[in-house]
């Protein structure tokens, strides 16, 4: 029997004494990877191995996430337990012993903590279309109030101003309301109008929308009736009944006043002067109820006012329009070992639109409730500006090992923890060049990033260094070292726009490798959807998981945009019948297809795509396909319908073979007159293999009165509240997101 004192505990029911003969030379070919580790230990009873190992340290769902490094069973087995923070010891009678590793690695074997949200009572939770509905729509609501919350969520998340662009939807700006939302906070009126739809059809209300001169503006359809609410200016007109008017009553009445004052029309002197003092009541009836105009006539923003609206609405009636969007992205803030987000409530000045054209954003040092952003505060606004920057960090831990457990890729690499050996990573075998990938996914967009490392350089060594801004698919050497010493690394140029890139350090010679690795990398988030603090008690709440990380598939359909931003064909698609130089039409042969490959580093649970496209003909349309044999069959997930001049569907498939990491995602269609794809996103969600909770330190730091205050909480469970009393109205900074150990 064993003694109670040694680090594992073996009971009768959980005693493995495997035998099996496994040659060295069977061994070092087989593969490990993506399986459980506990089929591997029982491949692995090879010659003189006598595993003992208990089912509470090697439990059923541990998985082996990249191939362990050796040759004998021996130096396979210490590889893949490293991977799960165990260690191979020597026992009595020859057998060998699976127990802890003692190594801070061990302490803490999540790779990565997914979904990590901090929520302020004072904020609504706007980080997915499911979040948001589940904060702003209440049960029991009329479709007159769904239709009013959403409304009210554009105005108070998306500030008119210049628009970002980040050279991947249709017309270059950002077509996703919950990135916008999150990432910026500010658009102009299409963005706006598109928001609208889209949120209004995840309400489950038909949506549109319209153009009028110089402005774009959407319709929501409830109580048989379609009707404006303009979330750009922020205005809607109330008919005699309360609800709000339509845009074809609001131009009708619009012209019919002006045909009878045809010395305004188009006149911004005489329509400026004649609204104030309430003079905008005296003008179109339709326009005579709102509360969105001032004594003056001003909107809220004070940008635009009844002399505007005047010539906006003097248009022709009819012109509806699909301002389009894009679905899929949410809030995922991850968290390895030495990662750490720090989102701040004020800015550097720093932006989207510095590199590449498009201007500098007004609102960028306003502050709420002054000038253009007066109205902010009305709508729930208590953040002090609308654009913060932040820092994402991620301190590699590289000595100890644990960076084995997040990295896409380890090969012929040892920690100084496992064989005590230095520098902090180096190669094992001589004759083998060392591989470490690592993925950095952001929630936020980069606007830079840098790489700093110590190098440590054998003689006769290398170390390569090569990026991949297409998940893997191409590979572009950015750096290559052959000496030792510190060095900066600048990633600006490969990660701008971005939010997702992987990096490959390519280690060339034994003993070649890296005593630190940190990335650095300043980040624009809107100050407006952080979890800000208010006068008195703040409830705060935390919660994290499920275990899944996403693979985005989305690029610009114009090739112009080739150097600004991914454009679609980086993604390797398959074309067939389609003309892919802007947009994506069947051509003349009536019928066309486009095929993207998807990858995921582990079990993909599902898959989520679509489009924003057009197919104008009744008997037209895009049918949404996806294969997971390599094309031999294919299943019709749903369909884009016509006859429509434009229109959004998005999907979500759940429905996926067990153990799938490939898919080929398929729109494949028919056009009799103008059928094609405007703009597209494919989101394949995967599991975290060895993804989970750990403990996560959230930090606050808010002035008040010119004092700054600071709390830090420990959130030790998935799910967590505590509450911060503020005395005075505070002033926010920052608010921090690390691991805990």
């Amino acid at each position: 029997m064993f003694s109670k004192s040694r680090p594992v505990l073996i009971t009768l029911a959980c005693l493995a004494l495997l035998g099996a003969r496994l040659h060295a030379a069977d061994a070092a070919k087989r593969s490990f990877a993506g399986r459980t580790l506990e089929e591997a230990l029982q491949d692995l009873s090879g010659e003189g191995l006598k595993l003992v190992y208990s089912s509470a340290l090697v439990k059923p769902g541990m998985r082996i996430a990249a191939e362990p490094e050796g040759k004998t069973p021996r130096e396979l087995l210490e590889s893949m337990l490293a991977l799960h923070g165990l260690k191979a010891k020597a026992g009595p009678d020859g057998a060998v012993l699976v127990v802890k590793r003692a190594s801070s690695a061990a302490a803490s074997p999540v790779s990565v903590v997914s979904f990590v949200k901090v929520l302020s009572d004072k904020v609504p939770d706007v980080s997915s279309l499911e979040a948001w509905k589940k904060s702003c729509l209440k049960d029991g609501m009329s479709d007159y109030e769904k239709a009013l919350a959403v409304w009210r969520t554009v105005v108070g998340f998306q500030h008119q101003e210049t628009p970002p662009l980040e050279y991947l939807n249709e017309g270059d700006t950002v077509k996703d309301p919950i990135k916008i939302f999150n990432v910026y906070g500010y658009s102009m009126c299409d963005a706006a109008a598109s928001n609208i739809e889209c949120l209004a059809r995840a309400a489950g209300l038909p949506a549109r929308g319209r153009i009028i001169n110089n402005h774009s503006v959407s319709e929501i359809f409830f109580d048989g009736e379609w009707r404006l609410l303009d979330a750009s200016l922020i205005n809607y007109f109330p008919k005699a009944d309360g609800r709000p008017a339509g845009v074809d009553e609001i131009i009708g009445g619009v012209k019919d006043w002006l045909d009878k004052n045809p010395s305004y029309r188009g006149n911004n002197e005489l329509l400026g002067k004649f609204m104030r003092g309430e003079g905008w009541k005296k003008g179109p009836e339709i326009l005579s109820r709102t509360t969105a105009y001032d004594v003056n006539g001003w909107f809220p923003a004070a940008t635009h006012g009844w002399y505007s609206t005047m010539q906006e609405y003097d248009c022709d009636p009819g012109q509806i329009y699909e301002y389009g969007y894009t679905e899929g992205y949410q809030v995922n803030i991850q968290l390895r070992q030495g990662e750490r987000l720090t989102r701040n409530w004020f800015n550097k000045g720093l932006h989207v639109n510095t590199k590449g054209g498009g201007g500098t954003p007004y609102c960028i040092n306003l502050k709420n409730g002054q000038e253009n952003m007066r109205y902010a505060p009305v709508f729930g606004d208590i953040a002090p500006g609308r654009i913060g920057n932040g820092l994402h960090e991620y301190d590699v831990p590289l000595a100890n090992g644990a960076f084995r457990a997040s990295a896409l890729s380890v090969e012929n690499l040892a920690a100084e923890s496992e064989d005590h050996a230095s520098p902090a990573v180096h190669t094992l075998d001589e004759d083998k060049n060392g591989v470490l990938v690592l993925r950095m996914p952001s929630s936020y967009v980069y606007l830079n990033g840098t790489a700093t490392f110590k190098a440590v350089v054998a003689k006769g060594g290398q170390i390569a260094v090569a990026l991949s801004g297409n998940n893997g698919l191409d590979w572009n050497e950015i750096a290559k070292y052959e000496a030792s010493g510190d060095q900066s690394l600048d990633l600006t140029e490969s990660v701008n726009r971005r939010y997702d890139y992987r990096i490959r350090f390519e280690f060339k010679g034994k003993g070649t490798g890296l005593d630190s690795l940190r990335f650095a990398h300043e980040i624009q988030h809107s100050q407006r959807a952080l979890p800000a603090l208010g006068e008195g008690e703040n409830t705060l709440t935390f919660s994290a998981g499920p275990a899944e990380s996403t693979v985005t598939v989305q690029g610009s359909l114009d090739p112009a945009n080739k150097g600004k931003q991914l454009v679609f064909a980086d993604f390797k698609p398959v074309v067939n019948g389609m003309d892919a130089t802007g947009q994506l039409w069947i051509g003349a042969t009536g019928k066309g297809d486009v095929t993207f490959p998807v990858e995921t580093p582990y079990e993909m649970t599902r898959l989520r795509f679509g489009a924003h496209y057009r197919a104008r003909d009744a008997r037209d349309g895009i049918d949404y396909q996806a294969s997971f044999d390599g094309g031999k069959t294919w299943k019709t997930l749903d369909r884009a319908a016509g006859p429509t001049p434009g229109d959004c569907k998005y999907i979500s498939f759940g429905g996926l073979p067990a153990g799938a990491t490939k898919a080929l995602v398929r729109f494949t269609g028919t056009s009799r007159n103008a059928t094609g794809i405007l703009q597209f996103r494919i989101d394949a969600d995967y599991k975290e293999i060895r993804g989970g909770f750990a403990p996560i330190k959230v930090s606050y730091v808010w002035d008040e009165n010119g004092v700054e205050k600071r709390q830090a909480f420990i959130a030790k469970q998935e799910n967590e509240s505590w509450t911060i009393h503020c005395g005075a109205k505070p002033l926010m900074k920052s608010i921090v997101l690390e691991r805990a150990e």
